[in-house]
């Protein structure tokens, strides 16, 4: 059995990930390392953590000693690094926390790999030759594109919070181990996900919470900020693919295709709660209102998933749409009972 470290297994993606690995996959064992910050949540596995294909281990990714351990002792042969401090807004009020995690992390990962997996540089050591070292990162690191465009895998760097330039900083760390020490590692660049699971604080579980608490819903300047959103669980189909065939030392982006406002978003959640849970009187658009814009807020953000549906065979399965109901559903079962 070959045994896989996940970092922030306990978060959002990282959880729908395990879930889907391990049913998936009867030959992986699993460990999940994640430090259960207020993002991360053991809820989130409770399918399967009582699985023999998996361990969890609270811990902290900076912690080199715990990260050397747990490679000697599991024998851990492939990474998928998922553990990051990603909301922007906090990265604007606490930007510290977001080098340490993301950048130092990154370092911490990539280094104890390097010296378990590798004699030298560009040597492996026997029985190590497949290892892999998978990045998870995100489109914010190619900045803000204007009402035409997509980003590429050869789009320049251009971050614009203390978030994505972490995530920026972190993805150079990564291209380093390639270049300089010949260490397999590729890079995935996701768009924004949504789906079950997601901690509250993001964009599609607060306009659903807001609207069923009678509460405003806030949407930030005037809605028109746009976002290319992809179903967690078509992202945690491409992650698959691309540790397993993606090419050493490449970047693979993944997105849904899926362009949409905020305006469309918050009416189209109330358009959907409007006739899954209708109130009695009046639409839940009516709690629409906006608030002051978050500071540098990017305009819009949309990938171009050429590459990996072209080289991999990757597609989303979700349309914006069908993923929006599925989610919503998951959303009002956890907000209801």
């Amino acid at each position: 059995m070959k045994s896989i470290l996940i970092t922030g297994g306990a978060g959002f993606i990282g959880s729908n990930l395990i879930e889907y690995w391990i049913k998936k996959y009867p030959d992986y064992f699993i460990i999940n390392v994640d430090l259960l910050t207020y993002a991360g949540n053991l809820e989130n596995l409770k399918s399967i953590e009582k699985s023999k294909k998996y361990k969890f281990i609270h811990g902290n990714i900076c912690d080199r000693k715990l990260i050397a351990q747990l490679f000697s002792e599991y024998d851990i042969k492939g990474v998928i690094h998922l553990a990051a401090e990603s909301h922007v807004d906090n990265s604007i009020e606490n930007p510290e926390v977001f080098i340490e995690t993301n950048v130092k992390g990154t370092f911490t990962l990539l280094d104890v790999a390097y010296k378990f997996w590798m004699k030298k540089p560009f040597v492996y050591k026997e029985g190590y030759e497949e290892c892999k070292f998978l990045h998870v990162s995100t489109d914010e690191v190619y900045g803000s594109l204007g009402k035409e465009g997509l980003f590429t895998e050869e789009t320049p760097y251009a971050p614009n919070s203390p978030y994505s330039a972490s995530k920026a900083s972190s993805d150079m760390i990564v291209r380093s181990y390639y270049h300089t020490y010949g260490m397999n590692v590729v890079i995935t660049n996701c768009s924004n996900n949504y789906g079950p699971k997601q901690h509250d604080e993001k964009l599609i579980p607060t306009i659903i919470r807001k609207a069923l608490s009678g509460k405003n819903i806030p949407i930030y300047g005037d809605g028109s900020n746009v976002r290319d959103w992809l179903y967690v669980l078509d992202h945690c189909k491409g992650i698959d693919l691309v540790f397993h065939e993606g090419k050493q030392g490449e970047v693979y982006n993944i997105g849904g295709e899926n362009e949409r406002n905020n305006n469309y978003i918050a009416a189209k959640i109330c358009e959907l709660l409007d006739t899954l849970i209708p109130l009695t009187t009046k639409s839940y658009k009516n709690q629409i209102t906006f608030v002051e814009d978050r500071a540098g807020h990017d305009f819009r953000y949309a990938i171009d998933a050429s590459k990996i549906k072209h080289k991999l065979g990757w597609k989303a399965h979700e349309n914006f749409e069908s993923g929006l109901l599925k989610t919503i559903q998951w959303y009002l079962k956890k907000y209801n009972g």
